[in-house]
């Protein structure tokens, strides 16, 4: 089996659930693979204490549209990354300046750009680095 067909299914399948989970449960299993800061950052929140509140289903504090479209997009590219690499590598790459992507680290383009243009670019930049890997 290939490479590149493992990588494809590996993307369909985090894809899939990044659109099924429910935001409670899709922002536990974000910080469980990017720790609350960083999901905090990708969230545009000044403290983990929202990202608890999120994971949360109990609690009426719920992330925005644009942010919860922006962590699918986040865990998609995590779950990817997740089944080649330990989760401290994902963490470095969300993190690291990454030269697929002018320099800029993942995590602030999918922070602040517009994510129709930013996402196809960083999720782009994933499946060449889990290729690679």
């Amino acid at each position: 089996m290939s490479t590149q067909s493992t990588i494809a299914r590996g993307d369909l399948r985090a894809y899939e659930e990044s659109l099924r989970l429910a935001a409670p449960e899709l922002v536990e299993r974000l910080r469980e693979l990017l720790g609350a800061k960083l999901v905090a950052y990708l969230g545009s929140v000044q403290e983990t204490r929202a990202v608890r509140q999120w994971a949360d289903a109990d609690d009426q504090r719920t992330p925005s549209t644009d942010v919860l479209n922006r962590l699918r997009m986040a865990y998609r590219i995590a779950a990817l990354l997740r089944s080649k690499d330990a989760a401290p590598v994902v963490q470095a790459w969300f993190q690291g300046m990454n030269p697929r992507l002018d320099d800029v680290a993942p995590a602030r383009l999918l922070r602040e750009g517009d994510l129709e243009q930013v996402g196809p670019n960083v999720l782009a930049a994933a499946r060449a680095f889990a290729a690679a890997g």
